[in-house]
C-alpha cells in the first residue's frame, strides 16, 4: 500500500508542471493593440514576450511595451 502511495506522489509532482498555464503577449497589426493569449502566437501576430506564469506578469509586461500603448 504504501508503494502505491509514493507512486502516485511521484505521478503527481512530475505531472503538476505540465499543466500550470502560461501567458504570452502579441502584437495585431490589423488593430495595433495588443493582446493576451495562452498559446504562442502564430501568423500575423508578432510575439512580444511569454512566456509569463500568471496573467499579472503578463499585464505587467504589456505596460511596458511602448507596441501596446497604442499610436
Amino acid at each position: 500500500m504504501r508503494t502505491y502511495l509514493v507512486t502516485a506522489v511521484l505521478i503527481a509532482a512530475f505531472a503538476t508542471p505540465a499543466l500550470a498555464e502560461q501567458f504570452y503577449v502579441a502584437f495585431v497589426p490589423a488593430s495595433h493593440k495588443c493582446s493576451m493569449m495562452h498559446s504562442q502566437p502564430t501568423g500575423s501576430m508578432t510575439n512580444m514576450g511569454g512566456p509569463y506564469a500568471t496573467v499579472a506578469k503578463a499585464r505587467k509586461a504589456m505596460a511596458g511595451m511602448k507596441e501596446c500603448k497604442g499610436p
